[in-house]
């Protein structure tokens, strides 16, 4: 799904370049769910970059679900942003006075998708969220929680064949945290292909492998053997009465 081959990146910050990243090499198969860690400024969010097709590389190449990217142009780029990657962002990103429903829908009206269509998926992605009940609801109206759900509804609707996800979990409490972690590795067993960003181990321990970056190179890549299982999770720290509730949602609280 992924492959970078010497991929590096180089910004010119006054009369000084800056290395952000160096010579990686990394795959990412269909159907992996691989998170990114490192310290600031150890170039992971530069990978993220790229890898979304938000910026160029300066060497090596990039071929995304087969097509090599690096050399395409700026429209070409969008196209692809558009239909081939589902981004979710630790800031949400969503249009304040639109509803749950609009926000989704908005990847397909830059994709031309018909009104009644995109009504018809907007609905079923943000049903499979577990937001089935609130998708006339303004983020202003929704937990952090739920917006975060939202994000992830809007990343699915085009059926991306990639989802990458920087920090989702940072802007959360434990428990959301946990369940926006059920959604990714349920959206992971049903065969989509995830990277995600993060710097708390304890999440990174949700996916089946783990990348580490440091000064702009990739320095290891783990494989976990175990990954925890946020549903476990969710269910444990339930209140009485509680548990059966994220069931009932489709994989996620409606509270």
């Amino acid at each position: 799904m992924i492959k970078v081959k010497n991929l590096g990146k180089v910004y010119q910050a006054g009369a000084h370049p800056v290395v952000a990243l160096a010579d990686v090499d990394l795959t990412v198969k269909p159907g992996e769910f691989v998170a990114v860690m490192g310290p600031s400024g150890s170039g992971k969010s530069t990978l993220m970059n790229l890898l979304g097709c938000l910026d160029t590389l300066t060497s090596g190449s990039y071929h995304l679900d087969g097509m090599e990217v690096s050399g395409m142009s700026d429209t070409e780029l969008a196209r692809i942003r558009n239909l081939k990657i589902g981004f979710v962002f630790q800031a949400f990103n969503l249009l304040p006075r639109m509803s749950a429903m609009r926000n989704v829908e908005l990847p397909m009206i830059y994709a031309g998708v018909a009104p009644r269509e995109r009504a018809r998926r907007a609905a079923e992605a943000l049903e499979r969220v577990g937001l089935g009940k609130r998708m006339s609801h303004r983020p202003g109206e929704l937990s952090g929680g739920q917006i975060q759900r939202v994000s992830i509804a809007r990343a699915l609707v085009n059926n991306p064949a990639i989802i990458l996800a920087d920090e989702p979990t940072g802007n959360l409490d434990t428990r959301s945290g946990e369940e926006i972690m059920a959604i990714f590795q349920e959206l992971n067993r049903g065969g989509a292909t995830i990277v995600l960003v993060t710097h708390e181990r304890e999440i990174a321990l949700h996916t089946s492998r783990i990348v580490h970056f440091r000064d702009g190179r990739l320095v290891d890549d783990e494989p976990v053997a175990a990954p925890l299982d946020a549903r476990e999770h969710i269910s444990a720290a339930a209140p009485a009465g509680q548990a059966g509730r994220y069931a009932e949602s489709g994989g996620a609280s409606t509270q």
